[in-house]
C-alpha cells in the first residue's frame, strides 16, 4: 500500500497482470505517496486498471451514497454532523468521497462560520473575496475529515420571491458564472472537490419535486447554462442534477443535459451526483442519461435492480464501467493533491474565518438611499439611537434546509450597535414591534432609529415537506423532520413587500423621527414603495451571517464604506418581473428576465441591477476600445477595452465598474445589452486607477437551435461602462466585427 499524506489517500497495488504493469504503477504511486499530483494521464490509466479488478457489487457501490442513518441521527441529537459518503474501497484503496454541504457554511456542524449568504456575496462583486470564502469553507471541511462540498449554489434568479433566491448570486448569468468559479477555485484550492449545483432550470421552490421548468433551446443555452458551463470549463469537480423536470424529463433522467450537453458540448470530466432521495426515479433512464452516483443513498441504484436490468439486457456492465471512470479518476486525482498545510479540527469557526465573515457583510451590503448624505452618521453626536424592527434582535443567518449552519454565536443588530458604544454613554433603545406607541415613544427621544426588518426562514428557504408537487389549497404539508422543528418548512416568498408590521413600524417611526434608517433583511429583491419616500436611507444587508450585527454597525458609523451592488433589479411593482406562480405544476421560462427584460419592455426599476452608492463619489472616464474592427480572418478571438476610474470624494472606497455589449439592431431577438466582465477597484481619496477589459469574441455570439452552434454576426456593436445598468452617465463606444 501506498500513501499520501491524507489519510483516505491510498492505492492498493492489487492482482497484478504482469510485471509490466506492475512497474508503471509503481512508478505512478511511488509520484503519489511523496504527495505529488497525478496527472490526468496516471489518473485515467489509474482508474482504468481498478474498475478492471471491481466486482459488480463493488461497481454498484462507487455509484450511490451511504451512511444516511448516521447522517440524520447526528442532526438530530448531536449538532455535530456526519457526512454521507459515496463509493470508496478498502480492498482497492478507492477512497470515499465525503460529503458537507452548506453554501453559507458547513452545514449543521455547531460551531462552523456561518458567512453571509451567496445572495449577499453576490452582492459583493469581489471575486477575490469569494474565493477566499470558498477557502475558508474548505479549511472547515478538510478540518471535519471531508473531501467533497455541496456549497456552490449557482441557478440563475428569475423571479426574486424564488424561495432559495438567498442560494445564489443574481439574475445575470456572467455574473452568476465569475462569482461561483471563484468559489470553486477557493474551495478546490484545499484539495475539496466543489459540486456546483442545481443543473438545471432550479429557480422555484414549491414545485420543485417533479414541476417542469420549460425553455426553448436558445433560452436554455443563452440564458440558463452559461454559468454553469463557465464554472465546468474551469475546473469544478463535480456536478448535483435538479428535482425539477426540464421540458418533462426529470434532470436526473435528462442524457440532453447530464451526456449531450455536459460531458460531450462542454467536455465535462468529473461526475454528476443526483439531488438527494428525490432527484432519480428510474435506474435504467438514471444509467442511460449519464447520471453517475445516487445521493444520498441507493434507492433507485441498487445491486438487485442493477442485476435485473442486466439479466433482461437493458443495460451492460460497460456501461456501468463509463459511469463509475470518472468517479474513481476525479478522486484519485484530488486524493492525490499535495496540501498546502495542516488542517485540525480549531480551524471550524476560528478567528480568522470569523473576521473575514464580518468582512463580507461590510463589503456586500447595499447603500440604495442615502439622502442628503446622511450616512455616515457621527458617533460623538449620537447620543440616543433607536433600534426597533421585527429583525433587530432576532438571531438568523438565513433558512433553515440544507444551507443551515450552527455557529457559536451570531451578532443580531441590536447586539452590534450595543458592541459598537460598549463603554460610552450612548443611550440605546428599542421597542416590541406590536407595541406602536412604544415604538413611537422610543423613536422620539432618539437622534436616530435604525429599523431592522425584512424575511425569516418561515417566509423563504428551501421547502422540506412530502417531496411532491405543493397543494395551494392546502401549502404548508408537513413531514417528520419540520413536525419536530429539525428542518424549516420553507418555500417561495408570497409577496416581495415587507410584511404588515414592519411597514407599521417604519410609517410609526418616521411619522415622529426624520432621522430612520431602514436595514432591509431578504434573500433577494424587496420592494420598498409603501414607505420609501418616508426615509433618509435604506441599505440592504441581506442574511449578512454571524457578524452582521458588528458589520452593520461599522458601515452606519463609517469605519466602513459600503460597497455592494445589487445582483438583481428591484421592481416598483411585481408586475413587472416574469410570471411566477409557484404552485404550478409546469412554469415556461421565457428569454428575457431581470434587467434584460427592464430593458426590452422600456420599464423603470425602483433600483437597477447593478445599483449600489458609496459614502464618496467616484467617475469613470476615459473608455477605450482597443480593437475598434475585430477582423475574423486574422484570428481575433478578444476585444479589448480599458477605463480610468478616480474617486472625487474624501473618504476611500470601492467602485464596481461593470461593462455591457450592446445588441442594438441586431437581425435577430438579443437584449439591448449583457453584462460581460466587471472589476471591482478601491481607490484612496482623489486616486484614479485604469482598468482593463478582455471581452472574449465567443461572448458575442448567439445560439442557433437549428444549427446548434453558437453564431457570430458580422456587424457594429457597442461597448457599454458603467456603475449600474441603468447609469445615466454610462460611457459608450462603438466597434465592428468583420
Amino acid at each position: 500500500m501506498f500513501e499520501t499524506n491524507f489519510k483516505t489517500r491510498y492505492i492498493y497495488i492489487h492482482r497484478m497482470k504482469s510485471n509490466y504493469l506492475l512497474l508503471f504503477l509503481f512508478v505512478c504511486f511511488s509520484q503519489i505517496s511523496n504527495a505529488q499530483t497525478m496527472t490526468e494521464q496516471q489518473a485515467d490509466a489509474n482508474a482504468h486498471e481498478l474498475i478492471a479488478q471491481m466486482s459488480l457489487k463493488e461497481k454498484v457501490y462507487e455509484m450511490r451514497g451511504h451512511g444516511i442513518l448516521r447522517f440524520g441521527l447526528s442532526h438530530v441529537f448531536t449538532k455535530h454532523l456526519k457526512p454521507i459518503l459515496a463509493g470508496g474501497s478498502k480492498r482497492l484503496g478507492i477512497p470515499s468521497a465525503i460529503f458537507f454541504d452548506g453554501p453559507r457554511g458547513v452545514f449543521s456542524n455547531k460551531g462552523a462560520t456561518a458567512f453571509p449568504t451567496t445572495m449577499a456575496r453576490g452582492a459583493s462583486w469581489d471575486i477575490d473575496l469569494e474565493k477566499r470564502v470558498g477557502e475558508a469553507m474548505g479549511e472547515e471541511i478538510r478540518a471535519l475529515g471531508g473531501n467533497y462540498s455541496g456549497a456552490v449554489c449557482m441557478n440563475l434568479l428569475r423571479h426574486p420571491a424564488w424561495g432559495r433566491a438567498q442560494e445564489t448570486y443574481g439574475e445575470d448569468p456572467h455574473h452568476v458564472g465569475e462569482m461561483a468559479s471563484a468559489l470553486v477555485a477557493g474551495i478546490q484550492k484545499k484539495n475539496v472537490q466543489a459540486c456546483a449545483k442545481h443543473f438545471a432550470g432550479n429557480s422555484m421552490e414549491n414545485n420543485r419535486f417533479g414541476g417542469s421548468i420549460n425553455m426553448d433551446e436558445r433560452t436554455l443555452q443563452e440564458v440558463y447554462l452559461p454559468h454553469f458551463k463557465k464554472v465546468i470549463q474551469r475546473g469544478a469537480a463535480s456536478v448535483m442534477s435538479a428535482y425539477n423536470k426540464l421540458n418533462g424529463e426529470y434532470c436526473g433522467h435528462n442524457k440532453i443535459l447530464l451526456t449531450d450537453i455536459l460531458r460531450k458540448d462542454w467536455g465535462f470530466k468529473g461526475y454528476v451526483t443526483s439531488d438527494w432521495s428525490y432527484g432519480l426515479f428510474d435506474a435504467q433512464k438514471g444509467i442511460e442519461a449519464g447520471m453517475n452516483i445516487e445521493m444520498p443513498m441507493g434507492k433507485v441504484y441498487k445491486l438487485k435492480t442493477i442485476k435485473t436490468l442486466m439479466s433482461e439486457g437493458k443495460i451492460k456492465e460497460q456501461q456501468l464501467d463509463y459511469l463509475i471512470f470518472p468517479i474513481i479518476r476525479t478522486k484519485l486525482l484530488f486524493a492525490s493533491r499535495k496540501d498546502e498545510r495542516t488542517y485540525p479540527k480549531e480551524l471550524v469557526g476560528c478567528k480568522e474565518h470569523t473576521d473575514l465573515a464580518r468582512e463580507v457583510a461590510e463589503k456586500s451590503a447595499v447603500l440604495l438611499k442615502n439622502e442628503n448624505n446622511f450616512l455616515p452618521l457621527d458617533k460623538n453626536k449620537v447620543k440616543r439611537i433607536a433600534v426597533i424592527g421585527s429583525l433587530a434582535d432576532m438571531k438568523q443567518t438565513g433558512d433553515h434546509g440544507s444551507s443551515s449552519v450552527l455557529p457559536a454565536y451570531i451578532v443580531t443588530a441590536l447586539d452590534g450597535i450595543k458592541n459598537y458604544f460598549n463603554g460610552t454613554a450612548t443611550e440605546i433603545l428599542t421597542a416590541p414591534n406590536n407595541d406602536l406607541a412604544a415604538v413611537k415613544a422610543v423613536c422620539e427621544k432618539a437622534d436616530v432609529v435604525l429599523v431592522a426588518a425584512g424575511t425569516t426562514y418561515k417566509d423563504e428557504g428551501e421547502y422540506i415537506g412530502d417531496f411532491k408537487i405543493r397543494d395551494r389549497n392546502n401549502p404548508d404539508k408537513k413531514n417528520f423532520v419540520v413536525k419536530a422543528g429539525i428542518l424549516g418548512l420553507g418555500g417561495d416568498r408570497k409577496y416581495l413587500h415587507l410584511h404588515q408590521e414592519d411597514i407599521d413600524v417604519i410609517h410609526a417611526a418616521a411619522a415622529v423621527n426624520k432621522n430612520v434608517v431602514v436595514s432591509l433583511v431578504a434573500g433577494s429583491a424587496v420592494t420598498v414603495e409603501e414607505w420609501h419616500n418616508e426615509v433618509p436611507v435604506i441599505l440592504e444587508t441581506f442574511y449578512n451571517g454571524m457578524e452582521g450585527g458588528n458589520a452593520l454597525a461599522r458601515i452606519l458609523f463609517g469605519d466602513v464604506n459600503p460597497s455592494g451592488k445589487l445582483p438583481f433589479t428591484v421592481p416598483k411593482l411585481e408586475s413587472d418581473l416574469p410570471p411566477f406562480d409557484s404552485y404550478a405544476a409546469k412554469a415556461d421560462y421565457g428569454y428575457y428576465h431581470g434587467y434584460t427584460l427592464f430593458d426590452k419592455e422600456k420599464k423603470e426599476p425602483r433600483y437597477p441591477f447593478g445599483f449600489g452608492l458609496s459614502y464618496t463619489q467616484f467617475q469613470i472616464s476615459e473608455l477605450k476600445v482597443r480593437n475598434e474592427v475585430i477582423t475574423l480572418s486574422d484570428g481575433m478571438t478578444e476585444l479589448g477595452v480599458s477605463v480610468k476610474v478616480k474617486n472625487n470624494g474624501t473618504k476611500a472606497g470601492a467602485e464596481v465598474v461593470q461593462l455591457y455589449i450592446g445588441f442594438a439592431n441586431s437581425k435577430i431577438d438579443r437584449p439591448e445589452k449583457l453584462l460581460r466582465s466587471f472589476h471591482k477597484v478601491y481607490l484612496q481619496p482623489g486616486e484614479e486607477r485604469s482598468v482593463d477589459f478582455t471581452v472574449p469574441v465567443a461572448d458575442l455570439t448567439y445560439y442557433n437551435p437549428a444549427t446548434k452552434a453558437w453564431v457570430l454576426e458580422k456587424r457594429k456593436y457597442e461597448v457599454l461602462a458603467g456603475n449600474s445598468s441603468r447609469d445615466a452617465q454610462i460611457l459608450r463606444e462603438g466597434f465592428e466585427v468583420k
